[in-house]
């Protein structure tokens, strides 16, 4: 069995926020911080969104543990040889905390804001592949070279290398079929997440992304990863969930059914076992931590919270149950 680890999810619309919570998590033992990689805040067109490597690199800074997490980069929104030069560098100025987190982008909005062509799943999905591909000669050989269909580079010296080796981690993040195949060749950790696959997020869609079906996603992720002579045990499963946490069961019984409606499921208790919710009091919360590591294998929970209070409770009632 892996380390059982606890990420959080900083704020982006504040630097100064991003950088407490930061400061925050890794004083009560958190093994990661992420920052979400969004070029417009997904909820609102106008609400502030920091640049998620800018934000990183500042983060770099002001702490000295905690791994650093793009939860996740769409490949479409920087060349990978010039991301692989990004990621390099932090890598470097961290010490070596980087965590590559992956994905092929979904907001379409977003992209035409930005003016990015927004291909097809399936073609950004093979973007996403070969991303990789570049990504990893990036960050290895000597002379970095990689021809494909999206993308080519010939010598694209990168120096400093990161210190990471062979590289950072590769967090791929989806659950679609074909961003499984992507995380079975290359990932070294998948987060699941209920697939978008319409360029925006349907709730009806993400409402069918239930445990009967989580479990039925990793089974396709684990033969996936035997078809390319790899131990599906050499991929660890990671989840990203909303954190509703309160030490009064009034209180986390509201916030369940509140979150229930705001994500069109049937009642409080299929908030509570939604796999990208986490809603409870920090016992309720430990018994549903325990239920995804023994059944789906679980072992790095990502977690946005609501508020800094949560966050705090969540270190000091429910982390040390798991040796974090």
């Amino acid at each position: 069995m892996r380390q059982i680890k606890f990420g959080a999810l900083a704020p982006v619309a504040d630097f100064a926020k991003a950088r407490a919570l930061a400061e925050r998590a890794e004083a009560l033992g958190f093994y990661s911080v992420s920052v979400p990689d969004h070029l417009i805040n997904t909820h609102g067109k106008r609400l502030p969104e920091l640049e998620c490597y800018a934000a990183l690199t500042g983060l770099a800074l002001v702490t000295r543990r905690v791994r650093l997490l793009p939860l996740v980069t769409a490949m479409s929104y920087r060349n990978p040889a010039l991301l692989g030069k990004i990621t390099s560098s932090i890598d470097n100025i961290s010490g070596g905390r980087l965590i590559a987190g992956l994905g092929s982008g979904w907001l379409k909005r977003e992209y035409d804001a930005y003016g990015y062509p927004y291909p097809s799943n399936a073609e950004r999905i093979e973007q996403l592949a070969e991303g990789i591909e570049v990504l990893k000669a990036m960050w290895t050989q000597e002379e970095p070279a990689f021809a494909g269909r999206h993308f080519s580079i010939d010598k694209a010296y990168n120096v400093p290398k990161p210190i990471q080796k062979p590289h950072p981690p590769i967090l791929v993040g989806g659950a679609g079929s074909a961003v499984l195949k992507v995380a079975a060749r290359y990932a070294d950790i998948l987060n699941l997440i209920a697939p978008v696959t319409r360029g925006f997020v349907d709730f009806k869609e993400s409402a069918r992304f239930d445990k009967p079906d989580l479990k039925r996603r990793l089974g396709l992720l684990h033969k996936y990863a035997r078809e390319c002579g790899r131990d599906p045990a050499a991929i660890e499963i990671s989840s990203l969930s909303t954190t509703f946490v309160s030490a009064d069961k009034t209180h986390s019984d509201t916030m369940a059914r509140r979150a229930a409606d705001n994500m069109g499921l049937a009642d409080a208790e299929g908030a509570r076992n939604f796999p990208m919710l986490l809603v409870g009091t920090p016992q309720e919360v430990r018994r549903e931590l325990r239920s995804r590591i023994e059944e789906f294998n679980i072992t790095y929970f990502i977690l946005s919270f609501m508020s800094e209070e949560a966050l705090e409770l969540f270190a000091r009632e429910v982390m040390p149950e798991f040796g974090a």
